[in-house]
């Protein structure tokens, strides 16, 4: 399995950078043309039960890949109404953008798990779905009320990635939630025995071969501090 950790491989979160099909800063679109073969595409969801946002994205998607001219049979939509079975009938399986709460607990609802453990082609997580890679995740808080102390933070995932990642960090840094700064009154003090991956859009993990590499720009929050360890159109090995 090579596993891609994307913030948002279509541009910014905040709109004000977007590309036309799939992203190559930090050579993104490139990497993925040498790694992958055409076959069959998986979408699965983070919200499977909002199925108009769901066809809009597979279809938003498969306009991007179209023009980036990355060939496939079938593009497939996994959600509530869609299953689709054996992941090994895909050359490419995308874990898709949402609420990470709520991507979990589907992924766990169809066993993705251990359905993934074994999968033999290539993986792109996208914001949750990135996040939700993880052994153990981060949910950074992210809706209202979700600052609580009694919010659980930290919840299983796929088990596919070492990394505890924060997606869209050139946005998020100055975001406020329930009246707390998202980082620093609240992500910081989470970050004590952790070790926290800070992407920003354009930026990504690749995982080969049992090796991570950050491509572009990246932060470690670590112990209530945070830093940056790379900057764009660098790699840095982190396993």
């Amino acid at each position: 399995m090579i596993v891609y950790l994307t913030s948002s491989p279509t541009g910014d979160y905040d709109g004000k950078y977007r590309s036309e099909g799939i992203d190559n800063r930090n050579h993104f679109l490139e990497d993925l043309k040498e790694e992958y073969h055409t076959g069959n595409i998986l979408m699965i969801t983070a919200d499977p039960d909002n199925h108009d946002r769901n066809h809009e994205m597979l279809n938003f998607f498969k306009h991007a890949f179209d023009i980036s001219d990355i060939k496939y049979h079938h593009f497939d939509l996994w959600d509530r109404n869609h299953h689709e079975g054996n992941l090994n009938d895909y050359s490419l399986v995308v874990l898709g953008g949402g609420h990470v709460p709520t991507q979990n607990q589907f992924f766990k609802s169809i066993d993705l798990k251990n359905r993934i453990k074994d999968y033999k082609g290539i993986v792109i997580g996208i914001s949750a779905g990135t996040m939700n890679c993880a052994k153990e995740v981060y949910v950074q808080p992210e809706e209202e009320g979700e600052s609580s102390p009694e919010f659980n933070r930290f919840i299983e995932g796929l088990g596919i990635s070492d990394q505890q990642v924060l997606p869209h960090y050139q946005v998020t840094k100055s975001f406020y939630l329930d009246g707390l700064r998202l980082f620093e009154d609240i992500t910081y003090k989470d970050s004590y025995g952790h070790q926290f991956i800070c992407i920003e859009d354009g930026s990504y993990i690749k995982i080969k071969n049992d090796e991570s590499v950050l491509h572009g720009v990246g932060y470690q929050i670590h112990d209530g501090r945070i830093e940056c360890i790379n900057q764009y159109d660098q790699i840095l090995k982190l396993s």
